[in-house]
């Protein structure tokens, strides 16, 4: 019930910061230009305002340490590693963090290719050994070298606005046959209806979209796996899989798990998996699928 209460308030906050930001603009409610003028900005801010602050996100949210001088020689041999790396990928090297955590897994985030970073749990240091260490921030760093996070940014951005701007058209046509479509019923109807009626259209549309991000979730993390097996070899990143295999079930954060190397491939439904099931990873290694 608190969901639902919860789910309604934010629908009548984003009607009202609506309405605010058409009254300084001076954009005229009645048009469906201006519609999709905001539904753009609600349908990216939050994406964007979420990339370009990912790096702090992500270490507040595995409550990581910043590796900037190393303090012993496993440290010393992840920064030699991620420069050695980046040197090959031509990109900036990325700053490193390690975090606290029994399960095997890491992930990559940052605004851009060259301001980035890669979070190593320390179930991933003691459990593996560095040619799987070294797959697996090979695999990190092929997401930064393909611009995965800000693809994900930019389709999220994309769905979101769809979202918006499609339950707000279909409730005010939905409104407007209810009120008897009166003069004085535009878009933007602050009414009860109109409330509830986006807000279970934007939960229908919002899961019927998901199904695009967890699939590109999924494709990536292929061709990141391929990614690595050519810059450290196919061995090394299957070896890396297998052991990830032997793993605790992942216990990061929602916002990070579908960053991770580990993420969630268990699932009722398959279509909503965030990454492939391992053993389907390790098999296109073989094949050279995504190589």
């Amino acid at each position: 019930m608190m969901r639902v209460i919860l789910f309604l308030f934010t629908n009548l906050a984003v009607i009202i910061v609506f309405g605010i930001i058409l009254i300084l603009t001076g954009i005229k409610p009645n048009s469906l230009y201006s519609l999709m003028i905001i539904s753009t900005l609600f349908g990216f801010s939050g994406s964007i305002l979420s990339l370009l602050m990912s790096k702090w996100i992500a270490i507040k949210a595995v409550n990581g340490k910043l590796v900037t001088v190393p303090l012993n020689n496993r440290e010393k041999w992840l920064v030699t590693t991620i420069k050695h790396q980046s040197s090959l990928l031509q990109l900036k090297t990325p700053k490193i963090v390690i975090y606290p955590s029994l399960d095997i897994n890491a992930f990559a985030t940052g605004p851009h290719k060259n301001a980035s970073l890669i979070a190593l749990s320390s179930g991933l240091l003691k459990n593996m050994n560095k040619e799987e260490v070294e797959a697996v921030i090979a695999h990190e760093m092929t997401h930064i070298k393909n611009g995965d996070m800000v693809t994900m940014t930019l389709i999220q951005g994309v769905i979101n606005t769809f979202v918006i701007f499609v339950s707000r058209i279909i409730a005010s046509i939905i409104t407007n046959i209810f009120n008897n479509k009166e003069e004085n019923n535009k878009y933007y109807n602050n009414s009860i209806i109109y409330i509830l009626i986006t807000g279970i259209l934007e939960l229908i549309f919002g899961v019927i979209a998901s199904l695009i991000t967890m699939w590109f979730s999924r494709y990536r993390e292929f061709y990141a796996d391929a990614g690595s097996a050519k810059l450290v070899g196919r061995k090394k990143m299957i070896a890396a899989l297998k052991k990830i295999k032997t793993s605790y079930e992942p216990t990061e954060d929602n916002s990070i798990i579908a960053f991770c190397i580990n993420g969630k491939s268990k699932s009722i439904f398959n279509l909503f998996m965030s990454h492939p099931p391992i053993d389907q990873r390790i098999i296109a290694l073989y094949n050279k699928k995504y190589m």
